[in-house]
């Protein structure tokens, strides 16, 4: 399974548009080479170098997104604020279930978005925390797919003359 974003490259930095910075929108998420049997999609996005990528103490959830359709292929930029029908948030790290773009107190730092393709639904699962989205798929991941992209704040420095 491969998962890309038109947004930005693997690895390459995360447009300010979808940070704190900036509209802090979702990014657009398109992916491909589903295998066969698959029920529904997780999405986690995570950041494992907070609060700072020198001394990382933990790892920072930014988005969770469970039961996405089987059919699906794609979430259009913003599509935290209206997901697919059955599709539900999960809790991130600001305690709120959406998106929670970039936003790094120091450094630059990664973001992992990892695709899980499912042989089942997590129909069980409310608005589940990492914790427990890891416990609902394992034994159930039938692919995982990886984009990592990077985010460094602009400093008022920078822009001041």
């Amino acid at each position: 399974m491969q998962l890309r974003s038109p947004a930005f490259e693997s690895m390459g930095p995360i447009p300010r548009a979808y940070t704190c910075e900036g509209d802090d929108t979702s990014p657009p998420l398109e992916w491909s080479d589903v295998p066969a049997g698959t029920l529904s999609f997780a999405l986690l996005v995570q950041d494992p170098d907070a609060p700072d990528p020198a001394a990382p103490r933990r790892i920072w959830v930014h988005w969770i997104v469970v039961d996405l359709p089987p059919d699906l292929r794609a979430l259009p930029a913003g599509a935290s604020a209206k997901l697919p029908p059955g599709a539900r948030h999960g809790k991130n790290d600001w305690n709120r279930a959406a998106w929670g773009g970039p936003c790094p107190p120091i450094g630059r730092h990664r973001y992992f978005f990892a695709l899980y393709a499912l042989d089942t639904r997590l129909d069980a699962l409310h608005a589940p925390t990492r914790a427990e989205l890891e416990g609902a798929v394992a034994g159930h991941i039938l692919a995982r797919a990886e984009l990592i992209g990077t985010y460094e704040k602009q400093l008022a420095s920078r822009r001041a003359g």
